[in-house]
C-alpha cells in the first residue's frame, strides 16, 4: 500500500518544515516539499494545518498488567490496542513488576507478539523487580539473544520496600549479563531500573559503576520524578554520562506527596543543562499505582495510563523554554536511541512509518500510522485489538 501525507509541517524531530510524506508499505520512503504521484493506487490525505511527528515510544509500560499491591483482586488488567494507538503510541516495551508469580515472563512474550501482530510494534523485558532475575532459557543473556522480543532486562527494583533488596555484586552480575546478550545479538541489553522513593536513591547504580567495568549508560533508571530529591540524584547520574525516565502516570495522592509532574521535571531537567538526549518520558501504563502510609501499609490503588505519555509531551511542548524538537525527543527520539531501535524515533526515508499527525496549538490527534498502517482517524481507531469489541 503506498500512502501520500501531503502538506504536513514535519518534525523529524528536527523541524523540516511543509513537506509531503510518502509511505510504502511499512516505512517512509520519502520526505519532499512537493511528491507527484499519479497511480490511482496511492491514497492520499490532506494534512494541511497539522504537524508530524515520529510515533511515541512508550519504555515502560505493564503490556499484561500488573500485580495489585492490596490483594488478587487488584491485579490491574492487561493493555489493549487501542489505548496505545489513539494516544500516538506506537512502540511499547513491556515489563513485569512485583509480580513475577502470577504474571509470568513467557505471558508477556506472548502478549508482545499479539500487539505486534495486531499493528504496533511491542517489545519486551526478561526479569522483574527481583533478583535472582525470572528467566525463560534459565539465563539472562540467553534470553536477550535468543527471544526476539525482549531487548533487556527490568525493571530491577532498587530503593524499594517491594525489591529484593539487591547487592551491588548482584545488580553488577545482572547487568553485565545483559550487556553481553546485548553485544552478541546486536540489542542494546539496557537494564530498566525501577527507583523507588528510599534515601538510598540512585546509590547502588554509583556503586556499580564505581566498583565494575559496567559504564553508567547500561542502566535506564525511572520514576526519577518521585521528588525533588530523586530529581537531583538524577541530574548528577545524567552528569555522569545516565540516562533518566520521568513517569507520567501519576495521581493526586503522588502530586500531594511531593512527586513533580513529568514535564515539570524534563523542563527543569533541560534548564539545568541536561541533553534531551538522556531524557525520556513513560507512561508505567497498566501498572498499580500504589499509596502506602508511613508504616507501609497500602491505603490506595490506582491504574496507570498509556494515554498520560501524549498528554506529557503536549505539556511539555507548551512550556516555556523547552522546544517542540525537545519534547518529541522526550517521548520517541532518545527512547528509541537509548533503546536500540534504529527505525524507530525519526521521520526519515528508510524508517518505519509510525507517524503522528496532530494539531500543534490544540494539540489534538488527527491521525496515526504505525508500520504504514492508519490505525486511527480523528480519534476513531480504525483498527483495533482481537477482543477489543467482545
Amino acid at each position: 500500500m503506498i500512502t501520500l501525507l501531503r502538506n504536513v509541517n514535519v518534525y523529524s524531530p528536527t523541524h523540516l518544515g511543509m513537506n509531503d510524506i510518502l509511505i510504502a508499505n511499512d516505512k517512509i520512503a520519502a520526505i519532499a516539499p512537493a511528491i507527484h504521484l499519479s497511480s490511482d493506487a496511492v491514497r492520499i490525505i490532506d494534512g494541511q494545518g497539522l504537524a508530524a511527528m515520529p510515533g511515541l515510544v512508550d519504555s515502560l509500560v505493564h503490556i499484561t498488567g500488573g500485580g495489585g499491591e492490596g490483594g488478587f483482586h487488584t491485579r490491574t488488567p492487561e493493555m489493549q490496542l487501542t489505548e496505545a494507538s489513539l494516544h500516538g503510541v506506537t512502540t511499547v516495551i513491556g515489563a513485569l513488576g512485583t509480580d513475577a508469580t502470577t504474571r509470568s515472563l513467557e505471558e508477556l512474550v506472548a502478549k508482545a507478539k499479539a500487539l505486534n501482530y495486531e499493528g504496533i510494534s511491542a517489545y519486551c523485558y526478561t526479569g522483574s523487580y527481583h533478583l535472582p532475575p525470572p528467566t525463560i532459557t534459565g539465563s539472562v543473556t540467553k534470553d536477550i539473544m535468543l527471544i526476539d522480543p525482549i531487548i533487556g532486562i527490568g525493571e530491577v527494583a532498587i530503593a524499594d520496600h517491594r525489591s529484593s533488596q539487591p547487592t551491588v555484586n548482584e545488580l553488577a552480575k545482572v547487568a553485565a549479563e545483559a550487556r553481553v546478550g546485548g553485544m552478541l545479538s546486536n540489542k542494546k541489553g539496557i537494564v530498566s531500573i525501577h527507583t523507588g522513593d528510599s534515601e538510598e536513591k540512585l546509590q547502588m547504580l554509583h556503586r556499580v559503576v564505581d566498583e565494575s567495568d559496567i559504564p553508567a549508560h547500561q542502566f535506564y533508571p525511572t520514576h526519577i520524578n518521585r521528588n525533588q530529591s530523586l530529581l537531583e540524584a538524577g541530574k548528577a547520574w545524567a552528569q555522569r554520562g545516565g540516562y533518566i525516565d520521568m513517569t507520567t502516570s501519576t495521581n493526586a495522592q503522588f502530586i500531594a506527596d511531593g512527586e513533580i509532574p513529568a514535564a515539570d521535571a524534563i523542563a527543569w531537567c533541560l534548564q539545568q543543562g541536561i541533553s534531551a538526549a538522556q531524557l525520556t518520558m513513560s507512561s508505567d501504563g497498566n501498572a498499580s499505582l500504589p499509596v502506602f502510609d508511613n508504616q507501609g501499609h497500602l491505603i490506595g490503588l490506582e491504574v496507570g495510563k498509556v494515554a498520560s505519555l501524549f498528554d506529557a509531551f503536549s505539556t511539555l511542548a507548551s512550556t516555556s523554554g523547552v522546544s517542540m524538537e525537545q519534547a518529541i525527543r522526550t517521548v520517541s527520539t532518545s527512547p528509541a536511541d537509548i533503546l536500540k531501535l534504529p527505525t524507530k524515533g525519526r521521520l526519515v526515508a528508510g524508517s518505519d512509518a509510525d507517524i503522528v499527525l496532530f494539531d500543534a496549538t490544540t494539540f489534538d490527534i488527527h491521525h496515526v500510522f504505525a508500520k504504514g498502517q492508519h490505525m486511527t482517524q480523528e480519534g476513531v481507531a480504525l483498527v483495533k485489538g482481537t477482543f477489543e469489541d467482545l
